[in-house]
């Protein structure tokens, strides 16, 4: 996408165990055999920059990465991408990671198996990643600030830069305290409907508020969204004659949208693309085509 602006995000990128099972287990003691299993990249801020890059939008993409060789395949994967600038923040100890467990219907548990400690004295420590994540974030077009401790007070830095802000809370319920400040500063917020019921309640709150636009993933249902007009707009899923994996999808979704809307699309046309890049999640191993074929994945 010739002269598109670029997109400034924070959040997380993870090292990730995916493991297929024909069911997800009961809680109960049991043996059980995986189907298949593979490592990949994981985090929701790193599909979503894996998505935007092959969708030819620039991105710039801070996140924490540990002292570890798990951080070391991150910085290896995501620092090779063409359109990702990767601006890593290197704290002490482990990387994020994430053993998945995945049945063939979507149905996933996630386990964190770490975190990444807190950046303190890593900020002070190296002075130019401060400086290269200031700068990104006041020459994007957006800021995608996703919902980790990382962005919190990048949402203040955001808005009085004067840089649209956009969240993705995921699975929240209507009452989750730690999404609130998130969802206070953005003026586009996706989610999905695992826990809120029917959306449209909570999307005309978001949008007399005062945010622009609310939209919740519904799954193979597609999607719903209201505009700043309060407008309910739908979209139907693009259909994928076989699901390789639906991690990612989500982020998938989002960039689709992100992508369309800063190349003039209005919320109709930008909803169908996002649908598209969706169904490109769904047919890969990895959160995105990109990483196909990548030699750090091969085993």
């Amino acid at each position: 996408m010739t002269g598109v602006p670029p997109v400034f995000i924070a959040g997380p990128a993870s090292w990730n165990h995916i493991v297929q099972l024909d069911a997800l287990p009961d809680p109960t003691p049991h043996m059980q055999f995986a189907e298949a299993d593979w490592h990949t990249v994981g985090g929701t801020s790193a599909g979503k920059a894996l998505h935007l890059a092959e969708l030819g939008v620039p991105v710039a993409l801070h996140t924490l990465l540990g002292e570890d060789a798990d951080g070391a395949h991150l910085r290896a994967l995501l620092g090779a991408v063409p359109g990702i600038e990767l601006i890593a923040t290197t704290v002490p100890g482990p990387s994020e990671r994430h053993l998945n467990l995945m049945d063939p219907r979507g149905g996933r548990v996630s386990l964190y198996l770490s975190t990444p400690a807190a950046p303190g004295s890593a900020d002070a420590a190296a002075p130019g990643i401060r400086t290269a994540q200031q700068s990104a974030l006041r020459s994007a077009a957006a800021a995608v600030l996703d919902l980790a401790p990382l962005g919190i007070p990048l949402l203040a830095e955001a808005l009085e830069a004067g840089v649209p802000v956009w969240t993705d809370i995921h699975d929240y319920d209507g009452s989750a305290s730690f999404h609130q400040p998130f969802i206070d500063a953005a003026s586009f917020v996706f989610m999905n409907a695992d826990k809120i019921g029917d959306p449209l309640p909570f999307a005309r709150q978001r949008i007399a508020a005062g945010s622009r636009l609310v939209v919740c993933t519904l799954g193979a249902d597609g999607a719903v969204a209201v505009d700043e007009n309060g407008t309910v707009h739908r979209v139907e899923a693009v259909p994928v004659p076989t699901i390789v994996d639906t991690n990612g999808a989500g982020d998938a979704f989002f960039a689709g949208y992100l992508a369309a809307s800063l190349g003039g699309a209005g919320v109709a046309d930008a909803l169908t693309a996002a649908a598209r890049q969706a169904a490109r999640a769904l047919g890969t191993r990895h959160l995105s085509p990109l990483l196909d074929g990548a030699d750090e994945l091969k085993r």
